[in-house]
C-alpha cells in the first residue's frame, strides 16, 4: 500500500471499538503449548477476514518483546465482537472450549499466558494523525481523510462530531 504524501486523519464516526488480544510465552521450551495458541489466533484472523460481516474492520499484528505478541483489532461494534466471541460456528468458541477443558483437567501449566482488553471509545475521545503514511490502525479500519477535514490541531480533532452521532 503506497504512502499518502500528506497529513491525514482517520475518518472514524461515532464510537470506536478496539480489542487488544495477545499471548505471552512464559517458557520458550514449551513449544507444544504456545505454538497452538499462536496458530489459533492466525486461524481466527483468517476466519474473520473471509467473513467481513462478522464485524472486524482492521487489525495490526505487534510484538512487545520476544515473549509477547498481540493484535490490535478494530471492530464495527461491541455487539459484533461479542457475537463473534460466542458464535457456535466460529473457531473462537472451539478454541475456548478446548482451553477450558485443558484447564479443568489440570493440563494447563502456565507455559503460555493469554490476555485481552476491550475498549469502547466514545466519539470525542479519540483522534489520529498520520504523516506520509498509508492507511494504518484506526485509518485502516475507518478510512483516511485529509487532516484539514477534522482540524489541524488535536484539540480540533477531539472536538469533531460526525453527523451520525
Amino acid at each position: 500500500m503506497p504512502a499518502t504524501a500528506s497529513r491525514t486523519t482517520a475518518d472514524a464516526r461515532g464510537d470506536v471499538v478496539v480489542l487488544l488480544i495477545g499471548m505471552r510465552v512464559n517458557h520458550f521450551w514449551a513449544v507444544h503449548q504456545w505454538v497452538p495458541v499462536m496458530l489459533a489466533m492466525f486461524r481466527m484472523l483468517a476466519e474473520l477476514r473471509k467473513d467481513p460481516g462478522r464485524g472486524l474492520l482492521s487489525r495490526v499484528l505487534l510484538t512487545a518483546s520476544p515473549r509477547t505478541y498481540y493484535v490490535v483489532q478494530y471492530w464495527e461494534s461491541k455487539e459484533k465482537l461479542y457475537a463473534y466471541a460466542s458464535a457456535p460456528d466460529a473457531f473462537h468458541r472451539e478454541a475456548w472450549t478446548k482451553i477450558n477443558r485443558l484447564e479443568k483437567g489440570g493440563k494447563v501449566r502456565g507455559h503460555v499466558g493469554i490476555w485481552h482488553e476491550t475498549y469502547v471509545v466514545p466519539e470525542g475521545s479519540y483522534e489520529a494523525i498520520y504523516g506520509d503514511m498509508p492507511a494504518f490502525g484506526l485509518a485502516a479500519a475507518h478510512g483516511q481523510i485529509p487532516l484539514e477535514r477534522r482540524g489541524r490541531y488535536a484539540k480540533d480533532r477531539f472536538a469533531h462530531r460526525s453527523s451520525a452521532s
